[in-house]
């Protein structure tokens, strides 16, 4: 479920104990702000070879999907999650693999030799 009245911005991590715990800032339409966190296995992220570079972005995700529930503000992005987001990029990689041209054979070396002057 989206949530269009709150933005979220990401404001650093912590490391702890194998884990890393995203803080963000979330940012309601009055303007009113609030923090939240969202703690990620880095054990987890290995096994299913999601890269550092994306954890922000799915961290927001899990905030952007969560329900307005009042005073929760610590998530965790599940095991569950990252199969899925797995599973996604993998469908994803072989749409792409499939969409892939063909090599282009190389040119033949003597090509245009038949109206070229044969060297003296």
């Amino acid at each position: 479920m989206s949530n269009p009245k709150r933005q979220f911005v990401l404001r650093g991590f912590s490391q702890v104990t194998g884990f890393r715990v995203f803080a963000f800032e979330g940012v309601a339409a009055d303007r009113t702000r609030a923090l939240y966190s969202v703690r990620v296995d880095m054990a987890l992220t290995r096994q299913y070879g999601i890269r550092l570079q994306e954890l922000p972005l799915l961290c927001r995700d899990v905030l952007d999907r969560r329900d307005e529930d009042g005073g929760v503000r610590a998530f965790t992005y599940t095991e569950e999650d990252m199969s899925l987001h797995a599973k996604e990029c993998a469908a994803a990689r072989e749409g792409a693999a499939l969409r892939k041209k063909a090599p282009r054979r190389p040119a033949p070396e003597h090509l245009g030799a038949a109206w070229r002057v044969p060297p003296r």
